[in-house]
């Protein structure tokens, strides 16, 4: 396939990326104030880090790169966005960590509306930035991937089988779960077909622009420029 955007429009759908992976990195940020516990992902890595010589950041890493492997299994494309929220997601947390915006929750109960809350811009992120159709971040283009196999489920009840698979087998090798652990594995699935559902929004009907289409692109504009 061609690419046949024009650069303003590569350029809007960049921006647009952009802000999403913003959105996004706010959610994880209020998730992990809410304070009753980690997610499930992490679960897993912590595990990991406790039956391997790794540290949990170097476990974090491999999980992130089995992803990765799974997604091209699944013949889900590499795009500009996997690269964006390898790049952005991570510093944007720490910079909403030190920027102290929300104080870490005490109360359990509120801790519960402010991880929901989480959920929400994390579902709102995904919204803003798949439509551009840079390909999805890790994680979200496994739920996509696997949910194109199952189109009889929403695509939230596929997250939250992905969480929930993700969860159990952290715990069954030591990770700790909590009750927030719980609760994101369970609710992150449903406010994110929620959210999807009032934007009459299907992930799984996006046609990705892969790196190696746009590299390809940028390849064939240099060969049909005229030489001098």
């Amino acid at each position: 396939m061609h690419l046949t955007i024009p650069p303003r429009e590569l350029l809007r759908r960049f921006l647009r990326t952009a802000l999403g992976m913003v959105i996004f990195a706010f959610g994880n940020y209020l998730t992990v104030q809410a304070n009753i516990g980690q997610a499930p992902w992490n679960v897993l890595c912590q595990g990991i880090s406790l039956h391997l010589p790794l540290s949990y950041g170097v476990s974090t890493m491999l999980v992130s790169v089995m992803i990765v492997v799974t997604d091209v299994l699944l013949g889900e494309p590499i795009g500009l966005a996997t690269l964006m929220d390898a790049a952005m997601v991570g510093p944007l947390l720490d910079l909403f960590l030190y920027l102290d915006l929300v104080p870490v929750m005490e109360n359990v109960w509120v801790g519960f509306v402010l991880m929901t809350v989480g959920m929400a811009f994390l579902a709102l992120g995904q919204l803003v930035y798949m439509p551009a159709q840079f390909s999805c971040g890790p994680r979200a283009a496994l739920t996509v991937g696997v949910g194109k196999r199952l189109r009889q489920l929403p695509i939230g009840a596929v997250e939250i089988l992905i969480q929930t698979a993700a969860c159990a087998v952290g715990w069954l090798i030591g990770g700790s779960v909590g009750l927030g652990t719980l609760w994101f594995a369970l609710g992150n699935g449903f406010v994110m077909q929620a959210v999807f559902q009032l934007a009459r929004f299907e992930p799984r009907n996006l046609t990705h622009i892969g790196l190696h289409q746009m590299v390809a692109r940028t390849e064939r504009e240099g060969a049909e420029q005229p030489k001098e």
